[in-house]
């Protein structure tokens, strides 16, 4: 009979605190403490269930404090090398800070907390870890649209400036004016047909803007982000693909090892019976 295999305190615990079912109560408590930290904000509710609030706001935070503890144990310095660990450390630790006195502005930084979701969410995590990929190629995205901003900027001031000093009489003027035709915000009854009506032409001012910023540079944004995503997406399809391939190649292996053993018994077996015939044969 094969002896059972020790598995560490550490390792255990570790896989304790990982297994689905503890991070999904982990993300009802983080849920119901959303719930709670927005039902703070009013005065009627504060009035009536106040201490209970707050009790619910301590069981919250040790079962928060609880959690990273154990990590820590069971991972030890591993448990920062991973960056939405540190994120949860340092969300928790936040929270630990005693809020009066001029840390008091730190009680706001509770409802940070819904931001552990991220971490325990796998598709939230996926697409945060997407964003953060593709800022690379989004700042060259941010560097065009500050060209094509300046260029307007000047040109816009340049031709309005004289009529309409309140929009374009300078390069900051222009420059806000222009953020809001790109928000789309009252551009048009409030920037562009005053404009036109002293400057028929300047149409083709604000629509070739509106065209470039809008929904070239910003569908280039979109096009990044869902591109990363893809790319994230198949590189672990390809991870999980080599980590399958893996495991069969290891049973493929350990099925030839036994076919292996199996014929060197069968041939000593053989042997032995030929050895006895040959005897017997004597």
């Amino acid at each position: 009979m094969a002896p059972k295999t020790h598995i560490p305190l550490r390792e255990r615990l570790g896989n304790w605190i990982e297994s689905p079912r503890i991070q999904a109560a982990i993300i009802a408590v983080i849920s119901i403490n959303a719930v709670t930290l927005g039902l703070e904000t009013s005065t009627v509710v504060q009035r009536h269930a106040g201490t209970l609030l707050l009790r619910v706001e301590q069981i919250v935070l040790t079962i928060f404090v609880v959690e990273i503890l154990l990590k820590l144990y069971a991972f030890r310095l591993r448990f920062f090398t991973s960056g939405w660990n540190v994120f949860d450390f340092v969300i928790v630790a936040i929270a630990l800070i005693p809020a009066s006195g001029p840390l008091a502005i730190l009680r706001a930084f509770r409802i940070l907390r819904i931001l552990r979701l991220v971490t325990k969410v796998a598709r939230l995590r996926h697409l945060v870890e997407s964003l953060l990929r593709a800022l690379p190629s989004i700042g060259w995205i941010v560097v065009l649209m500050l060209m094509v901003f300046y260029i307007y900027a000047v040109m816009g001031t340049k031709m309005f400036a004289a009529s309409f000093p309140e929009f374009f009489g300078h390069l900051g003027a222009s420059l806000y004016s222009l953020f809001q035709v790109m928000t789309l915000e009252s551009w048009s009854e409030a920037i562009s047909r005053p404009v036109m009506d002293a400057y028929p032409y300047a149409w083709l001012y604000f629509l070739s803007f509106i065209l470039i910023s809008v929904f070239t540079v910003l569908n280039l944004f979109i096009g990044i982000i869902v591109n990363t995503m893809q790319e994230k997406h198949f590189e672990e399809e390809e991870i999980k693909r080599n980590e399958i391939e893996g495991r069969a190649h290891a049973e493929r292996e350990e099925m030839l090892q036994l076919l292996r053993e199996l014929t060197g018994k069968v041939e000593r077996l053989e042997a032995r019976v030929v050895g006895r015939s040959e005897r017997v044969g004597r």
